[in-house]
């Protein structure tokens, strides 16, 4: 069953005297609980893609729908978690997670008991009355994770999420999202440059062109969990989507993107 439907999106903005086309007709559909992970080249569009499904852009063309509605703007619906650490520095982390649900009017009682089961699952306990400066980016990146579970999304949309992360942390993170999404079976819509990250997380890695973005190529992953990227098979996938990328790579590198 298809939980996101992309309909012939594209994406055109308007830069002084000139156009940008970003996107030019995407179509996609992500499956109920399916991890579906976006990459491409710098400057393909992932992430304006992941705006508009976030209803924080407005597409030029097309539509997405969710459970079969239109999205029109932001919604509780569909829970972002960005590259940036997005976290109020003046809440603690118990105060950043509940706050979704203090915008949904629930008892404070009630918010506070499902803020700390997520605050749990992400590995933070013990943390819920310490400030994001006091936090490694990890685990403020854990917060913003809680926090967007904790508000129950049809669908996470993640962009870049360990991006800004040392590598240790960055593996460390993507087996603990493994284990939420395993156990939490949400829908999630991946954005990444890493193809390591890409193999290792996903059902499904739909490679985007050089802008304006285009599916390329849609490469399901076939490949039991927990994953070794180290094994034959895992490399096998890897140059598979090397091989994709390269020529979108290369053209964007031409026109001085990357």
């Amino acid at each position: 069953m298809s939980k996101l439907i992309i309909e012939n999106v594209s994406k055109v903005f308007k830069l002084e005297d000139k156009e940008v086309k970003a996107l030019d007709n995407i179509n996609l559909e992500i499956k109920e609980n399916e991890f579906f992970t976006v990459m491409g080249p710098s400057g393909c569009g992932k992430t304006t893609l992941l705006r508009i499904i976030a209803g924080l852009e407005k597409p030029s063309s097309g539509k997405v729908l969710l459970d079969g509605k239109e999205v029109k703007g932001p919604g509780a619906d569909r829970g972002v978690v960005f590259q940036q650490y997005t976290l109020m520095p003046w809440r603690t982390v118990l105060k950043n997670v509940t706050f979704g649900l203090e915008l949904k009017g629930l008892p404070k009682e009630e918010r506070e008991r499902i803020a700390k089961k997520f605050i749990e699952l992400v590995g933070l306990k013990g943390f819920e009355n310490a400030y994001p400066h006091q936090l490694s980016g990890g685990m403020q990146q854990r917060v913003a994770i809680a926090r967007t579970l904790a508000n129950n999304p049809e669908i996470v949309l993640m962009d870049e999420p360990f991006a800004a992360l040392d590598a240790q942390t960055r593996a460390i993170l993507q087996n603990e999202l493994l284990k939420i999404w395993e156990k939490d079976k949400k829908t999630v819509f991946f954005v990444t440059h890493s193809i390591d990250e890409a193999i290792y997380l996903s059902d499904r890695v739909a490679i985007m062109t050089a802008r304006p973005g285009r599916i390329k190529e849609i490469v399901e992953i076939d490949l039991e969990r927990p994953r070794d990227k180290n094994s034959v098979e895992f490399l096998k996938y890897r140059k598979k989507i090397v091989e994709i990328l390269k020529e979108e790579v290369l053209k964007t590198i031409k026109r001085g993107v990357a």
